[in-house]
């Protein structure tokens, strides 16, 4: 029970800092004072999602490694809009 217990938390982390990450670039506005301080906590939060997404794909089933790829290729796009 513990491994399970522990593949779904390492999930849950990854799933709360994808959404996290999300959240972050979605209150990026270029027309307001605190944008580059926004792009730099985006930023950050991309990088903790793509950290926490590795560490939850060492051990997660075969549906969660489906949903983990997905929010890496998510995350890959919202990277790409904070870069432009």
């Amino acid at each position: 029970m513990p491994y399970h217990k522990d593949k779904q938390q390492s999930f849950q982390a990854a799933e709360q800092a994808f959404v996290q990450a999300q959240e972050a670039t979605a209150s990026i506005d270029s027309s307001r004072a605190d944008y580059g301080s926004n792009v730099k906590r985006a930023k950050q939060e991309i990088e903790e999602a793509f950290t926490q997404i590795n560490k939850a794909l060492t051990n997660a089933s075969e549906h969660q490694r489906e949903q983990l790829n997905k929010y890496e290729q998510d995350l890959e796009r919202l990277s790409n809009q904070v870069e432009e």
